[in-house]
C-alpha cells in the first residue's frame, strides 16, 4: 500500500494536471474560437448597422435632390419667366427661389438662351447680369431633344480647382431653346449629410460618383480625384486589390453590400490599417440615368480592441455595443425624420402661403370686369386678363407682343398712343375717356394709363385699365332729357294756358259763322280750313298740356300683354295696307306694370306709326315683350331707313321731325317720353342707316317699365 499510494497519487495529480491542461486548452481553443467568432459576429453586425446608415444617407441625398427637382419645376412654370428676357417681377421670383434652395448647395440660377447665345445669372441678393451664352455640350447636359415635358437633366460632376459644380437644367415652356439652370456646389449640398457621420468612434463617410471620382472626402485632397490613382499614390506599399475590387465591381455598378479592405489612413493615423465597409449607390437623376455610391467605413480594431479587452464580458459589452449603435441609428433616423417632418412642413406652409398669394393676385385680375393690359415702350402688349382677351375674342396668349391696333381701331389706337406716350415722357397717369362699337352697338370706356417704374425708378411699361362707362353716360343722357323735359313740361304748361284761351275764341266764332256762311260757298270752305287748323292747334295745345300734367295723375295698374294685343288688333290693317310682316312675341302669362293702359297704348301707337313712315314700300315690324328680373321691357324694331347719328340726340326734344311739313308735330316722341317717365320707366333707342359694316339697318325703340310690387315669380325670358 504504502508503494502504490504515491503512484496512485501520482497518476491522479497527473490526470487532473492533464485534465486541466485539457480543460486549459479546450477552453483557450474555445475562447479562441469564440472569440474570433464573436469578432465576426461583432463586425457583421457593425456593418450592417453602418450599411443602414448608409442607406440612411442615400435617401436622405435623393430627397433633397427630389426638393430641388420639384423647385425647378415650380419656377419653371411662372409666367414670369415667359418673358424672352427677365424683368424684375422675375428677378423678384428667382430671388424667392434662391432663398429656399441655397441651403441645398443651389449659389446660382441662370436662364440660357441658346439663340441669343445669352446667359441671365441670378445670384443672392443680387440684380442679374448677363454674358454671352455657352453650349450646352461644354455643360455635359443630355441634349434638349430628350428634354420632354416636366422633365429635369442633371449633368455629370464638373471638377473646377475652386470647387466641383453640379447643373440640374429644365426647358422653359414656349421656347425649347431657352433653359433654366440651377448650379449647385457639390460639397455646401453633400456636407450636411456626411460630415458628421460617425460610424462607431471615428469612423467616416465616403462619395464616389460612377466615374470613381471622390466628390466627398474627409481629405481635401482627395476631393475631385479618381479614387484607385489618388489611393495609390498616397498609399504606397499598402495592398489596394480589395478596394479596388470593391469599388469597381460593386460600388460603380450601382451594388450595395458590406466587406472590408486595407487602408493607409485614418482621421490622421497612416500606416496599414484594415477597415469595415458599408456601401450604398444613389440615385441622382433618370435624364440621363446617373447614380453615386456613398460609403461608412470604421477601423476593425475599434472592434477587435473590445473583444479583447473584456473577453468575459463580451456578450454585455456586445450587447452595449449593439444598443448604441441601435440607439445612435434610431436617434439619427428621428432626428432626421423630425426634421425632415418640419423641413416637408415648412415647405408646405411656404408652398401655400406662395399659392395663396398667387392666386389670390391671380383672382383679383382674373376676376375683374374690367379691362386690364400693359404695353411697353413700343406699343406692344406684354399681358392682360382673360376678361379682355375673352372680349376681344381671343385668350391672352394670343395678344402677346401684338400692338394695340389688334384691340382696337387704328384711330382709338392712335389715341391711346398719346396717352402711353404722356405718361412714359411724364411719369404720371393719365386718363381718357372714348367709344368703341363692336358687334352692333357702341360703348364707352374710361381708361386710366399708369406707369410701371423697374427697381431705379425707370418707367418700363405702362398699366391701362378701362372701365365701361356705357351705363353711365346713358344715365347722364337720361338725366340731360328730363331735366331738359323738366324745364319744357313748366314753360309748356304756361304757354297752353295762355293760346287756349284765344285759340277757344277764335274756334267760337269760327263755329258761328260757319252757320251764317253757306256750304257750297267759298267762305264755307275758308270757315272749315280755318277750323280745321284751329283744331289742330288745339290738339298741340292739349298734347303739351298732357306732358305738363303728367306727374298729375295717380299711378295705376295695367296688363301689359293684354295693352300691347289691343293696340296690335288696331293697326294689324294698316300695317298689312303698307306690305309690313308684324312679328309678335308676347308672354303667355299677364304681366303687370305700373301706368294706365291708354296712355301707354298712346306710348305704343306713336313708335308704331314712325315704323311705318321708315318702312316705305315695306318691312318687317318686330314688337316684343320680356320679364327681365324686376322690369318689363318692351321693344319696337323695324328694318326702315334708320335715324341719322346727328339726329339721336334731338329724338325726344319738342317740335323736332324729320317728317314733311304737315306730316308731324315733333311732339309724339317728346310726350311718349314724359308718359313713360311718370310711370318710372325709360326710352332708348339704337339705329343703324346701313352705313355700320355687320350692323343691320334700322331702328330699335326699348321701353323698360317697373313691374308692380305684388306681382310674384312670372317666369324670366331673355
Amino acid at each position: 500500500m504504502r508503494k502504490t499510494y504515491p503512484r496512485t497519487r501520482k497518476r491522479v495529480v497527473i490526470a487532473v494536471a492533464v485534465t486541466s491542461l485539457a480543460f486549459l486548452a479546450a477552453g483557450g481553443i474555445l475562447g479562441f474560437w469564440s472569440a474570433r467568432e464573436l469578432k465576426d459576429v461583432v463586425a457583421d453586425q457593425f456593418n450592417e448597422e453602418q450599411l443602414t446608415m448608409a442607406r440612411n444617407v442615400a435617401r436622405l441625398i435623393e430627397r433633397e435632390l427630389r426638393f430641388l427637382e420639384r423647385e425647378i419645376l415650380m419656377l419653371q412654370k411662372d409666367e414670369a419667366l415667359k418673358a424672352l428676357e427677365p424683368t424684375e417681377k422675375c428677378n423678384r421670383i428667382i430671388q424667392k427661389t434662391l432663398s429656399r434652395v441655397i441651403e441645398s448647395g443651389v449659389w446660382k440660377i441662370e436662364i440660357l438662351n441658346l439663340s441669343s447665345r445669352q446667359t441671365y445669372i441670378f445670384t443672392p441678393y443680387r440684380h442679374w447680369r448677363s454674358k454671352e451664352a455657352m453650349d450646352t455640350g461644354s455643360l455635359d447636359l443630355p441634349p434638349l431633344k430628350d428634354f420632354k415635358g416636366e422633365t429635369v437633366g442633371v449633368s455629370k460632376p464638373r471638377i473646377r480647382p475652386s470647387a466641383i459644380t453640379l447643373i440640374m437644367a429644365s426647358p422653359l415652356p414656349g421656347e425649347s431653346s431657352r433653359l433654366l439652370l440651377f448650379n449647385m456646389n457639390i460639397s455646401w449640398f453633400l456636407s450636411p449629410f456626411l460630415k458628421d457621420i460617425r460610424s462607431g468612434k471615428t469612423g467616416y463617410a465616403w462619395l464616389i460618383d460612377e466615374k470613381g471620382r471622390f466628390l466627398f472626402h474627409p481629405r481635401v485632397d482627395f476631393l475631385g480625384r479618381d479614387a484607385f490613382k489618388i489611393r495609390e499614390k498616397a498609399y504606397p506599399g499598402i495592398p489596394l486589390g480589395i478596394i479596388d475590387f470593391i469599388q469597381k465591381e460593386r460600388m460603380l455598378k450601382g451594388k450595395e453590400g458590406t466587406g472590408w479592405y486595407f487602408s493607409g489612413w485614418h482621421r490622421g493615423i497612416t500606416g496599414k490599417i484594415k477597415k469595415l465597409i458599408a456601401y450604398c449607390p444613389v440615385a441622382i437623376s433618370k435624364n440621363p440615368s446617373q447614380f453615386w455610391s456613398v460609403a461608412v467605413v470604421a477601423p476593425i480594431s475599434e472592434i477587435q480592441g473590445a473583444v479583447h479587452k473584456a473577453y468575459l464580458r463580451q456578450f454585455l459589452l456586445q450587447g452595449l455595443v449593439i444598443l448604441a449603435i441601435l440607439a445612435g441609428a434610431a436617434a439619427l433616423l428621428y432626428f432626421e425624420l423630425r426634421w425632415s417632418r418640419i423641413l416637408e412642413r415648412e415647405v408646405e406652409n411656404r408652398t401655400k402661403t406662395l399659392r395663396k398669394s398667387e392666386e389670390k393676385y391671380r383672382s383679383l385680375v382674373e376676376s375683374a370686369e374690367d379691362f386690364i393690359f400693359t404695353v411697353d415702350q413700343r406699343g406692344m402688349l406684354q399681358s392682360m386678363n382673360s376678361f379682355t382677351a375673352a372680349f376681344f375674342g381671343g385668350s391672352p396668349e394670343e395678344f402677346l407682343e401684338r400692338d394695340l391696333s389688334s384691340l382696337f381701331p387704328e384711330r382709338i389706337a392712335e389715341r391711346q398712343m398719346e396717352s402711353i406716350h404722356l405718361v412714359l415722357s411724364n411719369g404720371k397717369s393719365v386718363r381718357d375717356e372714348f367709344e368703341v362699337v363692336v358687334a352692333d352697338r357702341t360703348i364707352w370706356l374710361s381708361a386710366n394709363y399708369m406707369p410701371l417704374r423697374t427697381d431705379r425708378g425707370e418707367v418700363s411699361a405702362v398699366l391701362c385699365i378701362a372701365r365701361d362707362i356705357t351705363e353711365n353716360k346713358n344715365l347722364q343722357t337720361q338725366l340731360i332729357n328730363a331735366e331738359k323735359l323738366a324745364s319744357l313740361g313748366t314753360l309748356a304748361a304756361g304757354v297752353a294756358h295762355e293760346i287756349n284761351n284765344p285759340l277757344s275764341i277764335i274756334l267760337g266764332f269760327c263755329d258761328l259763322l260757319l252757320e251764317k256762311a253757306e256750304k257750297d260757298s267759298q267762305q264755307f270752305e275758308d270757315l272749315k280750313t280755318v277750323e280745321r287748323q284751329g283744331l289742330h292747334c288745339k290738339q298741340i295745345v292739349e298734347n303739351l298740356l298732357s306732358f305738363a300734367r303728367a306727374g298729375e295723375e295717380n299711378a295705376q295698374c295695367s296688363d301689359l300683354t293684354r295693352t300691347l294685343q289691343e293696340i296690335i288688333d288696331v293697326v294689324r290693317h294698316t300695317l298689312e295696307m303698307n306690305n309690313i310682316d308684324l312679328v309678335v312675341e308676347l308672354p303667355e302669362t299677364p304681366l303687370l306694370v305700373k301706368g294706365d293702359s291708354h296712355r301707354l297704348q298712346q306710348v305704343f301707337l306713336n313708335l308704331i306709326n314712325n315704323a311705318v313712315a321708315a318702312m316705305e314700300g315695306g318691312g318687317i315690324l318686330t314688337i316684343r315683350a320680356m320679364r327681365r328680373r324686376n322690369k318689363a321691357v318692351i321693344q319696337f324694331h323695324d328694318n326702315g331707313v334708320g335715324i341719322p347719328e346727328e339726329n339721336m340726340d334731338h329724338l325726344f326734344e319738342p317740335f323736332f321731325t324729320t317728317k314733311p311739313e304737315g306730316k308731324g308735330t315733333g311732339l309724339g316722341l317728346f310726350v311718349s317720353y314724359g308718359i313713360v317717365a311718370k310711370y318710372g320707366g325709360n326710352i332708348a333707342c339704337e339705329s343703324n342707316t346701313g352705313d355700320t359694316p355687320g350692323a343691320p339697318r334700322g331702328t330699335v325703340f326699348t321701353i323698360t317699365l317697373p313691374i308692380k310690387a305684388q306681382e310674384k315669380e312670372w317666369p324670366e325670358q331673355s
